[in-house]
Order: C-alpha cells, then structure tokens, then sequence
C-alpha cells in the first residue's frame, strides 16, 4: 500500500522559511518522481516543484522560483520542499504527490497535476503579513 505523510507544516511570518517534508512508503524510490502541489480551499490545484526519481533534476513554478527549493532523500524515502522569502499568497494547502513510472526515464520531472497517481493528505502552510 502506498502511503505519503506530509509532515512539518505550519505558521510563519512573511519573510520567513519553513521546511515541509513528506515520508512515502510502499513504493521503491527507483520508481517514482515525486512533486509538491498546493491547494486553497474549494479552489483548484496548482503546480508548485516536482523533481525526477534520481533527484538530478527538478522544475518550479515561476512564482516560486529563487525561492523555494524542492529534495529527496532515498535512502530516507522523504521528499522536502525548503521555503524561503515566504509570502502571504503562499498561505495554503500543500500536497505532496507520486507518479509511479518505473520505466520512465531517471530524469524526468512530472509537472503535469493529472500524471500524478498518489498524494498526501496535504499540510497547511499560513505566512502571515
């Protein structure tokens, strides 16, 4: 069964950093490229940060660039997403998310939500002004 756990999500104030991260099991690293999605109540979702199975490559949205750095560890089965310079419109749910790809490249990055099998049960992040 595959599971992620968001973890370390919070309140901040703008200007500040906050580190997310999220635990997966049940699936083989070597298989998967992982990604953060966020999401504001009854609204749809947005593409954040996504990164490939190796963790060599990664992709951002443009309103989060030079801010916000997106990892994984292997060995630890965890994915991060490093949050600097915080905003208030940053204020949201955020989602990590799976796609099971085995036979995709070790490069590729997934920035389309739909690709996406598995997600988290999402962690707020508040950045107050």
């Amino acid at each position: 069964q595959v599971q992620l756990a968001e973890l370390w999500g919070g309140w901040v104030q703008a200007g500040g950093s906050l580190r997310v991260s999220c635990a997966a099991s049940g699936l083989p690293p070597s298989s998967y490229a992982m990604g953060w999605l966020r999401q504001a109540l009854v609204k749809e979702l947005h593409f954040v940060a996504a990164i490939s199975k190796s963790g060599g490559s990664t992709s951002y949205a443009d309103y989060v660039k030079g801010r916000f750095n997106i990892s994984r560890d292997n060995a630890k089965n965890t994915l991060y997403l490093q949050m600097n310079s915080l905003k208030p419109e940053d204020t949201d749910v955020y989602y990590c998310a799976a796609d099971n790809a085995p036979k995709a490249p070790p490069w590729k990055v997934v920035t389309t939500i739909s690709e996406y099998d598995y997600w988290g049960q999402g962690t707020q992040v508040t950045v107050s002004s």
